[in-house]
């Protein structure tokens, strides 16, 4: 896809453009192949959307933010992973939630939600899909690129969860109380500080998904 029709419905081609000129025209090109995956994805069936977007962002190599923010702790939005092809954990969870929020995934069936990788006996972070309140949600995981039930995830231990409206304590693997947003965990502001750059990046450049942030 070039910079003349990358606009189309998404970020503009002067947007694209300015990305080329700052981190080369591979960086371009991934954020119009995601333009291009969000446009063909429209109004297909839910499983596709889900493998098709996870299959997608786990191309990206994984970098810890020390090594790529020189940061201990940094939320990217989906345009800094795909432009600097890089990112860790969260950065994929948080651009897989986006965009199948932008593909018309209902908020409530998603949650980014933080773990215990218990194999590697450190924190991580992963995004839940449930097809159901009650169901047992699919994990999105950079680890392995097979989507599997929560259930069948062991070496997972869940902590707390959330999306765009609420933030959710876990308690043992069920669903565990839910409690408002501005409680909880300080990472948090991290999520706050996220929505305004991604805001900032949809007044610049027309942005998929920030539309969707309303916090």
């Amino acid at each position: 896809m070039s910079t003349s029709t990358a606009g189309k419905g998404g970020f503009s081609p002067e947007y694209l453009k300015n990305i080329e000129l700052r981190y080369g025209k591979a960086a371009m090109q991934r954020i119009a192949d995601w333009q291009e995956l969000i446009d063909d994805d429209r109004g297909s069936r839910e499983w596709s959307i889900i493998n098709d977007v996870n299959e997608f962002f786990n191309r990206i190599p994984y970098i810890s933010d020390a090594q790529h923010w020189h940061r201990e702790d940094y939320w990217a939005t989906p345009v800094e992973l795909l432009a600097t092809n890089g990112g860790d954990c969260e950065d994929y969870s948080i651009a897989k939630y986006f965009t199948l929020l932008e593909l018309g995934i209902p908020d409530e069936r998603l949650r980014i939600t933080y773990v215990k990788a218990l194999r590697f006996n450190q924190a991580h972070m992963v995004l839940a899909y449930y097809e159901e309140p009650e169901s047992d949600p699919l994990i999105l995981d950079n680890l392995i690129d097979r989507i599997k039930p929560a259930s069948s995830r062991t070496d997972l231990l869940p902590i707390y969860s959330f999306n765009g409206s609420n933030l959710w304590m876990s308690k043992e693997r069920g669903q565990g109380r839910m409690t408002a947003m501005e409680g909880g965990s300080q990472r948090i502001n991290l999520w706050r500080d996220l929505n305004v750059r991604m805001d900032q990046e949809r007044q610049r450049g027309s942005s998929f998904t920030a539309k969707n942030m309303t916090n």
